[in-house]
């Protein structure tokens, strides 16, 4: 693992890699929410034994928003941070500083709007995205004020948290709240969390549709995998007209299990959440694609629907985006 500075049109970014570039795969590059940094968010998903393989066949590149990662200095008063576009437009000089010819992007949150914003603006580049709990309409007047006045009467990580649980986990004051408020407490620069707050809640609406709906239409044109938890903060945002994932709503209390990026393999071990089924064979692939017959890299999501505690049952669905190699 390597920690770089790299200099853009608009400052600074702070970026982790971990392995090095393999031929002309794809890198998987990463974007954190806000309120988090590349370690509180991806850290043990990375570090599950299950990502092993991928790691050693991908190399991953961590972004860091300006002045996010642990440690970093205090913004001078009066620094001007960037906004959600310049944000996007930072990652092409990632890109090309570590010659990566492409990229595999996820994103959570308002890293999920950036990712999303610079697929848009540099299409090119992006092999294809999963994109978590993202919200692509910009804030009305009225939730601009409602945040306006949270923040003048609480504390910054508790403004934050309704951005990131549902109301009920908030009212139950659950571990994991607990846990991620005294992390966003302790491990984030709080000014400079508080700039990244505001320009997020500033965002405009992305302003695209999907392809086939308008004439000429402003649309991603890699494939996307979109995620949501059920009462998720972003759920109204996800099944949007713009995202059209009508058919996901009210579809129950979901868990969202593993994410995994699956290397051409044929089988999980025993012990894999994906049990004994297959991983080459992928019912929610995009654009109906069956077992593949090239290697490729396919990221996919396991929502699960579990009875607990009295009886330890999970019913998962999985779905995939490939991306041939």
């Amino acid at each position: 693992t390597l920690e770089h500075d790299v200099e853009t049109p608009y400052g600074m970014l702070h970026v982790v890699i971990r392995g090095a570039p393999k031929g002309n795969k794809p890198a998987i590059l990463t974007y954190h929410d806000v309120g988090l940094n590349h370690k509180l968010c991806f850290n043990s998903f990375f570090n599950n034994e299950d990502m092993q393989e991928i790691t050693k066949h991908f190399v991953v590149c961590h972004v860091d928003a300006p002045g996010q990662q642990v440690g970093a200095s205090q913004m001078p008063q009066g620094y001007q941070y960037p906004t959600m576009d310049q944000l996007a437009g930072m990652l092409p000089t990632v890109v090309q500083h570590f010659g990566f010819k492409s990229i595999v992007g996820i994103g959570v949150g308002a890293g999920a709007y950036i990712l999303a914003k610079f697929a848009l603006i540099f299409p090119d580049l992006v092999e294809g995205l999963v994109l978590l709990n993202i919200d692509p309409n910009g804030k009305g007047w009225i939730d601009w004020a409602a945040t306006k006045l949270s923040g003048l009467t609480s504390a910054l990580p508790d403004t934050v948290l309704p951005h990131l649980f549902s109301q009920e986990e908030l009212m139950n004051n659950t571990e994991l709240v607990q846990s991620y408020r005294q992390q966003i407490n302790n491990t984030v620069n709080q000014f400079n969390l508080q700039l990244f707050w505001n320009m997020y809640n500033s965002r405009r609406d992305l302003e695209m549709n999907r392809s086939g709906t308008v004439l000429n239409a402003k649309t991603l044109k890699c494939p996307v995998m979109l995620v949501v938890g059920d009462n998720a903060p972003a759920e109204e945002g996800v099944v949007s007209p713009c995202f059209s994932l009508s058919h996901l709503h009210h579809v129950g209390p979901l868990l969202i299990g593993h994410l995994h990026l699956l290397f051409n393999s044929p089988l999980p071990s025993e012990n894999s959440p994906f049990g004994s089924r297959p991983l080459g064979v992928c019912p929610g692939v995009r654009g109906g694609r069956h077992k593949p017959v090239r290697q490729s890299v396919c990221v996919c999501v396991c929502v699960c629907v579990c009875v607990c505690p009295s009886v330890s049952v999970c019913v998962c669905i999985c779905e995939c985006v490939c991306v041939y190699l």
